[in-house]
């Protein structure tokens, strides 16, 4: 087994003051390893990074057809989103349209991320509701599936037939059985792998439109989506909106908690994915966008991808006291 590679390091003045491993792995279209850091057989929860995933079987059951779905709810099933009303409208209007509501949702209630929507409920005095929770796109294409077959309302169980329905994609795609599963932060299953594995399917999505089949067309479907609207894949202020953006709609990237990051390039049919052994964000961010750059999609002098791959570490005064940079011999 292979040790975490140096991904990350953050400087405060001349003094070297963390320095973050981690694990990735670049694909091709055959699932055979391109670059790796680490180990790739390093064990993971995907966390939110996995959505699209997570979100096949809505298409591929029918149920987004039987439904009308539009292709930004697409990419809402796909997001970890602010909460802002870009999405918490959508959200609502999603569950109206399926005769349901807030206490249909099994993702809890979390305070947006969104500053003006928290804004808002605090002047209002209110408290936030589950369509509130970044992981409510997700749950909406849940109760979508769950409504087109028929299944009871605890649709976020592990042995629920939208959840087995997720597990069969989650192997599929990543061409391994799982090796078990946690509870997310939205009380789903999240099903582990490998980097590898998990890089495999990045790069199964990235090489869909080359293929014909109702799963590939499916993925296909979401990639676009996701690009289309990266603004609800995550919102103002995020790596995943910003450095999509950044790249003009070639790329699909999306984050998970604590330091997963994966992203789909379609122009080089190769997926990738990533993993902080400790957990710090910043640190994913920074890899992430190494990795593009050296890759060739994104350009290393854009201010989004200086903004996540080379940020400055600043005081409460506003004054630059550090910086955060891919780690030396963290070559792409």
């Amino acid at each position: 087994m292979s040790m975490p590679h140096p991904m990350c390091e953050a400087w405060r003045g001349p003094v070297l003051e963390n320095v973050h491993l981690g694990h990735a792995v670049v694909c091709d279209a055959t699932g055979d390893i391109v670059q790796a850091w680490g180990d790739p057989n390093a064990v993971m929860l995907p966390r939110s990074s996995c959505k699209m995933i997570q979100a096949l079987p809505l298409i591929t059951s029918g149920a987004a057809g039987a439904f009308g779905l539009r292709q930004d709810q697409l990419a809402l099933a796909c997001a970890s989103h602010n909460g802002a009303t870009i999405h918490t409208h959508r959200v609502q209007a999603w569950l109206t349209d399926l005769g349901l509501g807030d206490h249909d949702l099994r993702c809890g209630p979390q305070m947006p991320r969104d500053e003006e929507e928290r804004a808002s409920l605090r002047a209002q005095d209110t408290t936030p509701c589950q369509w509130h929770n970044n992981c409510s796109g997700k749950h909406a294409g849940f109760l979508t599936l769950n409504k087109h077959l028929g299944g009871g309302a605890d649709y976020h169980q592990p042995d629920h037939l939208v959840q087995q329905a997720c597990l069969t994609a989650f192997e599929d795609t990543t061409g391994q059985d799982t090796l078990g599963y946690g509870i997310d932060g939205c009380s789903a299953p999240n099903f582990a792998t490998t980097v590898h594995g998990l890089a495999r399917a990045m790069a199964w999505f990235a090489s869909a439109a080359d293929r014909n089949d109702v799963a590939s067309n499916a993925a296909s479907d979401l990639v676009q989506a996701m690009c289309a609207y990266p603004e609800l894949v995550a919102g103002k202020g995020r790596a995943c909106t910003e450095l999509m953006r950044a790249m003009d709609g070639r790329v699909a990237i999306k984050t998970g908690a604590d330091a997963v990051f994966v992203a789909i390039i379609p122009e080089r049919k190769m997926g990738v994915a990533l993993k902080i052994a400790d957990g710090t964000m910043r640190a994913a961010e920074c890899a992430i966008a190494h990795i593009l750059t050296g890759l060739g999609v994104l350009d290393a002098h854009h201010p989004a991808a200086q903004k996540y791959r080379t940020p400055d570490i600043t005081n409460w005064n506003g004054i630059i006291c550090g910086g955060v940079k891919p780690a030396d011999g963290f070559v792409v």
